[in-house]
């Protein structure tokens, strides 16, 4: 009997302590499979702000190069139009003014894309930039009636039409840097 007294309180000793224990195991359980759900909820909420992140800057940069392309177009037409102002005699001050503008605004369409272009796109500009810039000097000696070698009407002409040709050039870049097929 003393024996199966034993017997019984140790069956009934398990059967406490695993009645006790129950909640707690159960409760650690449950902790354990929320922390897991949380670190997968963690994991892709980061994904998803990092995707978010991407797009934003790929809009930016898109942005961008629509802007830089407009101004850089805009630029070049406004001194091509001046130039021919320039060879007829005839600059007045909305001439002067429209190219002024533009050539402005290709200043603020490149020091934005300043910090935000990537590295082929920046040396492209960096080339457009120069080019027109050294057009546009050439093309002001001119009308000042002190042209430089290389500055006669039809080599400042000659030049601007090859530019739309690296304009071309630069916008593949752009295309590219964007993924675009």
């Amino acid at each position: 009997m003393v024996g199966t007294a034993l017997i019984a309180l140790a069956a009934a000793s398990v059967g406490v302590i695993g009645t006790l224990l129950a909640p707690v195991l159960s409760q650690r359980l449950t902790a354990r499979t929320q922390a897991e759900q949380f670190e997968r909820q963690q994991r892709t909420d980061r994904t998803q702000r990092l995707h978010q992140q991407q797009l934003a800057e790929e809009d930016r940069r898109r942005e961008c190069y629509v802007a830089a392309n407009a101004a850089y177009r805009r630029y070049r037409i406004e001194l091509m139009n001046y130039l021919w102002l320039v060879e007829k005699g005839e600059i007045t001050p909305e001439g002067r003014q429209a190219m002024e503008s533009a050539r402005h605004a290709h200043h603020a369409a490149f020091a934005e894309a300043q910090m935000i272009a990537s590295t082929p796109v920046m040396t492209e500009l960096d080339v457009m930039t120069a080019a027109l810039a050294e057009l546009y000097g050439r093309t002001r000696r001119l009308e000042e009636g002190r042209p430089v070698p290389g500055g006669s009407f039809q080599e400042i002409h000659d030049e601007l039409q090859e530019l739309w040709n690296r304009g071309q050039e630069l916008r593949a870049v752009m295309r590219t840097d964007l993924g675009v097929g």
